[in-house]
């Protein structure tokens, strides 16, 4: 029996948006880590601002609990000098943040993990209802089926929680990789030996050149999502290899995309 082909979806910021869980998880998790005595700089429940801003400079989870750490400390270099030039040299920044708190990425993701794990636990109906499709994936992914187009899911976030998720939206993909299965590049060469690859959708635009630099990937067609966590010129100047795809257009053919 012929297998069909496959169009591969990111998954924060293009099939849901859990900007709400992603900022109470992280916060919690510093707070688990840290444990201020000092109770009057607190962290507020709310989603700061500057958290929704540097959300798209944002690879990996491990990521967003450093940042609710610069955003707690009154000193952080992302508090005395400012959003745009902490996101200006982003990576050099973290590695910074990482040292100044003595903290190691693999232990940031374990407490998120630990977070995440806490609330399906007590509360798994709050947890994914905290967490939001963005208006016509669902149906789209649903009726992928009726070109004859399998889809699955390649993310950073931990394959058992983005399970959790697909399920409460009744979407079920012929396969889930997270972070535990390595690099996005590294999965989709490894697919590409067994699968036709009919498209990559993304929000972070860095991931899709990467994905186009690449010599045995550069024929899969990329998608950067334009309703996804876009930086403010993420959509300027895109390479050939890289096509926008707008909320409007995702309802018509895959044909239709290119």
């Amino acid at each position: 029996m012929p297998v069909n082909p496959i169009l591969i979806f990111d998954f924060d910021g293009v099939i849901v948006d859990g900007l709400i869980e992603y900022w109470n998880s992280s916060r919690e998790a510093f707070l688990n880590i840290h444990r201020p005595n000092d109770q009057s700089n607190y962290l507020a429940k709310d989603v700061p601002q500057s958290f929704r801003y540097i959300r798209p400079w944002v690879k990996n989870g491990w990521e967003m609990v450093l940042i609710a750490g610069e955003i707690f400390n009154p000193t952080s270099y992302l508090n005395s000098e400012g959003i745009k030039q902490f996101t200006n040299n982003y990576k050099n920044n973290c590695d910074k943040a990482l040292k100044y708190w003595g903290w190691d990425s693999g232990h940031l993701q374990k407490s998120l993990d630990e977070v995440r794990q806490k609330s399906i636990d007590t509360d798994l109906e709050k947890w994914l209802s905290s967490h939001k499709a963005f208006p016509q994936i669902v149906q789209r992914l649903n009726t992928l089926k009726d070109e004859s187009i399998d889809f699955g899911v390649l993310t950073t976030k931990n394959a058992f929680f983005t399970a959790k998720i697909l399920d409460h939206l009744k979407l079920y993909p012929s396969f889930i990789y997270g972070y535990e299965s390595g690099s996005k590049p590294e999965v989709l060469r490894e697919i590409s030996k067994k699968r036709t690859i009919k498209g990559f959708v993304e929000d972070r635009r860095a991931t899709l050149e990467t994905v186009l630099n690449i010599p045995e990937l550069h024929s899969i067609p990329c998608y950067l999502a334009s309703w996804g966590y876009l930086k403010p010129d993420d959509v300027i100047d895109l390479p050939s290899g890289i096509k926008l795809l707008e909320t409007k257009n995702l309802t018509s053919p895959l044909a239709n995309w290119i």
